[in-house]
């Protein structure tokens, strides 16, 4: 499939976007001094300061609901890096959004066994009800809709995320449902996983702080029930019918009694065994046996050619 550089398409199956990062909003809250002190704390996990990029652009997310402009220098400045590095780490990853997203990120998987089970139906029915395509915000703020290319959980296809938490086996009714009740303000329990909150919210997770208010709410959601239905069905079959894996058997205990010297053994070992058939090693003669010019794919100008 091709596709125009930063079109809806070409970002959705290539997961690159080339399309400008939208400026702030004069409505855009700051980020604080608070989100500074959050940044270096951040900083602080990383024996090499530039290894913190990935959760501080998930940090400016949290506050702003997109890597803004804003965002982008803080994340220079803290780091020593120009402008131009932090946005090329921005721009590469599709979990980094380079215009305001709604109060939920809606991902509708569309590769290929969602899609056959449904999905690309899902996302078009979406997309029909909100009056947006991928990568767009619903004109009231509520949902950013996008494609997903693979959610790694093929077997509750098709797959629908909210702020990436699952919801599995829809089809294109209780998708509708789904965002419905997301626009009213609800937030319907995921089939596994926490509980929902927001775009915010996940973003402030991944930056590596808590998104809830207190211990209580953070300890619910870790234990917040789950149906793991398919994953487990092998596991309830094989309890049912009292089937289990045979033992692994066990490795005698090594008899060398210096490890030194086993070592050394295998390494003589080694020098001494023959070469397989048709081959020899890289270093025998100071490179490869193979003339110039005839390796496979070169264009046949190598020796005895005319």
């Amino acid at each position: 499939m091709s596709a125009l550089p930063g079109s809806a398409e070409g970002t959705a199956v290539t997961g690159l976007d080339s399309s400008p990062v939208q400026p702030a909003s004069p409505d855009l809250p700051p980020l604080t001094e608070q989100a500074r002190l959050e940044a270096r704390q951040i900083i602080a996990r990383y024996p090499k300061a530039r290894s913190a990029l990935l959760p501080m652009l998930h940090l400016v997310q949290s506050y702003q609901g997109y890597v803004s402009p804003e965002g982008v220098a803080l994340c220079a400045e803290e780091l020593g890096l120009t402008k131009a590095e932090v946005g090329a780490v921005a721009t590469f990853y599709t979990m980094y959004k380079r215009r305001p997203t709604g109060r939920h990120l809606v991902s509708v998987c569309t590769n290929t066994l969602c899609s056959v089970l449904g999905g690309q139906r899902i996302m078009d029915a979406l997309s029909a009800d909100l009056g947006v395509h991928h990568d767009e915000t619903a004109a009231d703020g509520s949902i950013t809709l996008e494609h997903a290319e693979c959610l790694a959980a093929c077997d509750y296809a098709p797959v629908v995320t909210v702020d990436y938490e699952f919801y599995d086996q829809q089809d294109v009714d209780s998708a509708r449902e789904l965002v419905a009740a997301l626009r009213r303000g609800e937030k319907p329990p995921p089939t596994r996983g926490a509980p929902l909150t927001d775009f915010r919210g996940i973003s402030r997770q991944l930056a590596g702080f808590s998104q809830y208010d207190d211990v209580a709410a953070a300890q619910a959601a870790i234990d917040a029930p789950g149906a793991l239905g398919p994953t487990l069905v092998g596991l309830r079959l094989a309890a049912e019918r009292g089937e289990s894996a045979p033992e692994m058997p066990r490795s005698k205990p090594s008899s060398s009694p210096d490890p030194a010297a086993e070592a050394a053994g295998v390494e003589s070992a080694q020098r001494g065994a023959p070469e397989p058939s048709g081959r020899s090693l890289a270093d025998r003669n100071g490179g490869t046996d193979t003339p110039a010019g005839t390796e496979p794919g070169t264009s046949g100008q190598g020796p005895g050619k005319a």
